[in-house]
């Protein structure tokens, strides 16, 4: 009995190692957690804790990455992938949380919030992104995004006194809920149809699916829920409410993190899992079908989201619009990787989108850095008005914030820009009169994108300030945020070829599509 007991514990299919990065931030986001019922006081405490946990599982997945254990076939009997979509989404999540730690030691001294709860709702919410982007079956998906999405409802409503913050917690848990139900009901309808939900095995099947109409629907019910993720038109309206009422650091983190992660986990099931197979009729319209739908969903993504930034007054609610134009981009690259020809054109494409929510992180994250200094206690001064004339009173804030500016724009030498030539180059090289489409409105849009990010400049430089200017403290920790974001932005910007190169150095995805068997 102890033998067959012993056996099952020792299973070759599961390797601890490969998930070694996801367990060490779920473990201390317990003792995170179990800390503060017995030290409610340390306030300081179990941010340490939460920054030192971040540093171990970024030392595993790079000792991962370098080991290349496990690249050969996913582990966990097919459920967890090692491949470059996992590593390169998994370095984003890491970062974001970090900076968001750093961001928030300002936030937490001055709201009374309780500190323990918020840093341990922040791991869980790393550990459901991590298990988004390394999950090679839709149950391993499904999990992740649970468990980011509860712990995000609680740390958008964590100002309890605040009523924006409340309404914030409960538009955000009433829509993600109902996004949620229409993912898991499309995942059912693509177990019905193909018999599986491992991503490997229905790239497999795909091609002779049982029900293909049920794969048809089953796959645009995937897209509403992973379109409410990522904050893509018409699944964005929650955006815009939910960034103004939860607390800045919160806001900073949702509009990059679980952005990010909803990226992975819709390329890897639609790039990977609905590949092109070709003269296969079921799996040509179903290629067909999403493709039309996401570039359709892109050019409105990025063009609603730029227009209704142009009409706000409030820095939070133009960020918000801005990130759903944003994430229109990264969905051009998305798409890129869907139509690309060759196995190494797709992992290139995957590799530029994960690069851009590189960017796009490290920049928002410095904006919203700033805007949580200037907009004190329960974000009382976020309107355009208190950033008047701050150019020459707070010159350093006021430069820093320019760059990150810039950089959403796509600036050359910035991060931004670079970001930007990558997911376009995709689809361009595609070769399809659609993409070429896909890829004009998208330069057309950034140039509308130019009227507020430069409105911004604007107000901070040539603007007179009306009221009283006092220059905020800036703490150790948030000028660290604000170092490293504006070496990251030009850094990544001018240097960034030694990034991708990182990137492209991890294992590449599993799945082939049939036409190149």
């Amino acid at each position: 009995m102890n033998t067959v007991l012993l056996q099952s514990l020792v299973n070759p299919n599961v390797n601890l190692t490969l998930v070694l990065p996801e367990m060490i931030v779920a473990v201390v986001g317990i003792i995170v957690m179990l800390y503060d019922c017995f030290a409610p006081n340390q306030r300081k405490v179990t941010g340490a804790m939460s920054l030192i946990g971040l540093l171990l599982s970024a030392f595993a997945l790079f000792t991962l990455w370098s080991s290349g254990a496990g690249a050969a076939q996913p582990d966990w009997n097919g459920m967890i992938a090692l491949d470059g979509l996992r590593l390169s989404f998994t370095v984003v999540f890491l970062l974001v949380s970090a900076l968001t730690i750093l961001v928030s030691t300002i936030w937490v001294e001055r709201e009374n919030v309780p500190v323990g709860e918020y840093h341990a709702m922040l791991m869980f919410a790393t550990f459901g992104m991590m298990l988004m982007a390394s999950g090679n079956d839709m149950v391993i998906i499904f999990l992740g995004l649970e468990t980011l999405s509860i712990a995000t409802y609680v740390m958008a409503g964590l100002r309890r006194t605040d009523l924006r913050s409340n309404e914030s917690a409960m538009k955000y848990f009433i829509l993600g809920s109902f996004a949620s139900a229409f993912l898991l009901y499309g995942m059912a309808l693509i177990y019905g149809a193909t018999g599986s939900t491992n991503i490997t095995e229905i790239a497999a099947r795909v091609a002779d699916p049982n029900f293909p109409a049920l794969l048809l629907v089953g796959g645009a019910m995937l897209i509403v829920g992973f379109g409410f993720k990522a904050a893509a038109v018409p699944f964005h309206v929650w955006t815009p409410d939910v960034y103004e009422g939860a607390p800045t650091p919160v806001t900073a983190f949702m509009a990059a993190g679980p952005k990010a992660s909803a990226f992975a986990s819709f390329i890897r099931v639609f790039v990977l899992g609905f590949p092109l197979v070709a003269g296969v009729q079921a799996a040509e319209i179903l290629h067909e079908s999403w493709v039309k739908a996401l570039v359709v969903m892109a050019i409105l993504t990025m063009t609603v989201g730029n227009i209704a930034a142009i009409a706000q007054n409030n820095v939070k609610r133009m960020l918000a619009y801005s990130s759903i134009a944003h994430a229109g981009y990264a969905l051009v690259g998305f798409i890129g990787a869907g139509m690309a020809e060759t196995t190494a054109k797709r992992d290139e494409a995957i590799i530029s989108v994960a690069f851009y929510m590189l960017t796009y992180a490290v920049t928002n994250l410095g904006a919203f850095a700033i805007v949580t200094l200037i907009g004190q206690k329960n974000d009382r001064r976020t309107e355009f008005e208190d950033y008047n004339g701050i150019g020459f009173r707070s010159p350093a804030l006021a430069f820093a914030l320019s760059l990150f500016m810039l950089s959403l724009l796509g600036l050359p030498l910035t991060a931004g820009f670079l970001g930007k030539v990558l997911v376009f180059r995709p689809a361009i090289e595609a070769g399809n009169t659609l993409l070429t489409v896909l890829v004009v409105a998208a330069v057309v849009n950034t140039a509308i994108s130019a009227y507020y990010y430069l409105r911004l400049i604007v107000v901070m430089f040539f603007r007179e300030r009306t009221t009283e200017w006092i220059n905020p403290r800036i703490p150790a920790s948030l000028a660290a945020v604000l170092l490293i974001t504006v070496i990251g932005v030009l850094y990544l910007g001018i240097f960034g070829g030694g990034v991708i190169e990182r990137f492209r150095s991890a294992p590449a995805p599993a799945a082939v599509t049939r036409a190149e068997k």
